[in-house]
């Protein structure tokens, strides 16, 4: 979409950072330092996470919290440093079922995110300008089932279907922020690209999730994670929860945007396949067989019909390598200049521009009229062998 091609580098990046929080603190959200505390009994996994889904929900839930944000080296970003999303904070979370609000406080810059059940509204106090987007659509079957969890049966059918990729422990009696919980950790048992394991914790009398973290392979500290020193149940006012951005905010609607984007150019089918993408395409595509010992899956023409990429997926499961190809934006308004805020590199003898995070890498150069944007949890090392093989 075309809004996202616009927007600054960091201000993107801030955007993605506050839906990951959205998605993590959708509930409440706390990670306690350890330490003790009573613990529940044990039980199977299924069977927690049965009860979990069953309990009956508290009517609201207010919660002081730190965020922690180490996915960005110091320096990766120019302007990195002025949002609280981009280098962690401290601030309060308020949740209710209307939605939610969460507010990040730090020397960096304020930020504070709403949500209700359609839309999400992210303000940066640094650049006095709150962005708002809609969020995706809640599939309902029918008015009886709606609201109906899945049985123990069926959870652990599913349990089973992950533990074919994924290496799930089981639930383990904890205590978290003082609440008696349980924790389970998952990791990837293959394909997992730079991605060490995911920790959740959730209450055992009510099922609230109490933690969610995120680590690197190899890293004994989360890259991401949203920590809760103290929580409350109990009612939350809805004036608590949608708060609108202050007077003179400047408001950028991506969801409005992105619509506007493409009217009047028309959405095309994507066409497939090497040689018909080639045929199609109106710059030169490269798409190799295989990249850094990844053998390619897909490769497709995308996108508007006076706008169209090609994207070419390498590899299988989240140790893919994505890349993007489009004819070069000349005019200085599109994502080439926008990505000139990321460190630059030299790429065989062409100056490349390159994000390197705890999870994975994203790579943008440009070469005979090509922006070439390419992918992947994965080292900036291959991630630069693969650059230089797409020739």
């Amino acid at each position: 979409m075309r809004i996202f091609r616009t927007l600054p580098t960091t201000r993107l990046i801030v955007i993605l950072a506050a839906a990951a929080v959205i998605a993590i603190g959708g509930t409440a959200v706390a990670v306690a330092a350890g330490g003790g505390g009573s613990t529940p009994p044990p039980k199977p996994l299924a069977t927690a996470v049965h009860d979990a889904l069953t309990a009956t929900k508290p009517s609201g839930v207010t919660a002081r919290i730190n965020f922690t944000n180490k996915l960005f080296p110091s320096g990766a970003l120019v302007g990195a440093n002025t949002s609280a999303l981009m280098s962690g904070g401290s601030g309060r979370l308020w949740l209710n079922d209307t939605g939610g609000r969460l507010e990040l406080q730090s020397d960096a810059g304020d930020v504070q995110i709403t949500w209700n059940d359609t839309k999400a509204t992210i303000y940066d106090a640094s650049s006095t300008t709150a962005y708002t987007f809609d969020l995706p659509a809640q599939a309902q079957t029918s008015t009886t089932t709606t609201d109906q969890p899945p049985s123990l049966d069926e959870i652990t059918n599913f349990l089973t279907g992950l533990a074919q990729h994924w290496n799930v422990s089981g639930a383990e009696p904890s205590n978290v922020a003082g609440q008696e919980a349980y924790t389970v950790t998952i990791s990837p048992s293959h394909d997992g690209g730079l991605l060490g394991s995911a920790q959740l914790a959730w209450d055992a009398v009510n099922g609230v999730p109490l933690k969610v973290a995120i680590y690197a392979q190899g890293a004994s500290s989360p890259a991401l994670s949203l920590d809760v020193t103290d929580i409350t149940f109990g009612d939350v006012s809805n004036s608590d929860v949608q708060v609108p951005p202050p007077a003179g905010t400047k408001i950028v609607d991506l969801s409005t945007q992105a619509q506007g984007s493409t009217s009047g150019s028309g959405q095309s089918p994507a066409i497939t396949g090497l040689a018909a993408v080639q045929a199609a395409a109106t710059f030169p595509v490269t798409a190799p067989d295989s990249l850094v010992g990844l053998t390619r899956r897909d490769v497709r023409l995308v996108g508007p019909t006076d706008s169209r990429s090609a994207v070419a997926v390498y590899g299988e499961g989240l140790g893919a390598i994505v890349v993007v190809e489009r004819p070069q934006d000349t005019s200085g308004g599109g994502a080439p200049s926008q990505l000139q805020a990321l460190p630059s590199i030299s790429l065989d003898g062409a100056t490349a521009h390159e994000l390197t995070t705890q999870l994975g890498t994203i790579l943008t150069w440009d070469r005979g009229g090509v922006t070439y944007i390419l992918a992947g949890s994965v080292p900036s090392s291959a991630a630069e062998a693969a650059a230089s093989a797409l020739k």
